[in-house]
């Protein structure tokens, strides 16, 4: 078993599994109107992905634990298979295209990614609509409390 984190403000607590914010907005690896659950490989990471998305950082905040049962069919995309530009902050045509080729042809429940943020560790993409995420075990909420050096001073 494996465990992987969701990060979200405490108010999406209840649907932070749901994939409804990567369906509204879109991601690095889903176009808007398809439902994916970004997850991180540790903690430390689900914030830091935070980080370079919501600025300042002054929401309040919880971590949500997601139990990756052994069984589960999961994929891995390693860096040496990405563009050389795939980090960029601009959407990337390659990696959404990989990202929706996995989404609707259902292969996995999991795709393992590596981070633009650190990409030695690996995000987690959950797809909802696979019948093996119903397998998932979601945790309870964890309240996190921000490190006061995190966010600028005024």
């Amino acid at each position: 078993m494996h465990t992987v984190w969701r990060m979200v403000t405490d108010r999406f607590a209840e649907t932070a599994f749901s994939g409804d914010g990567a369906r509204r907005y879109g991601g690095r690896w889903n176009r808007k109107g398809v439902p994916v659950v970004y997850t991180a490989g540790s903690q430390s990471l689900a914030m830091l992905e935070m980080l370079v998305q919501d600025d300042p950082l002054r929401a309040r905040y919880v971590v949500i634990p997601a139990v990756l049962p052994d069984h589960l069919k999961m994929e891995t995309i390693s860096v040496e298979h990405l563009p050389a530009d795939w980090r960029n902050a601009q959407p990337n045509r390659t990696l959404l295209e990989m990202g929706m080729r996995w989404l609707e042809e259902r292969r996995s429940a999991v795709l393992i990614v590596p981070s633009a943020v650190i990409p030695a560790e690996q995000n987690y993409l959950l797809n909802p609509m696979h019948p093996g995420f119903s397998s998932i075990t979601i945790g309870g909420p964890l309240k996190i409390d921000t490190d006061s050096r995190l966010i600028p001073a005024k």
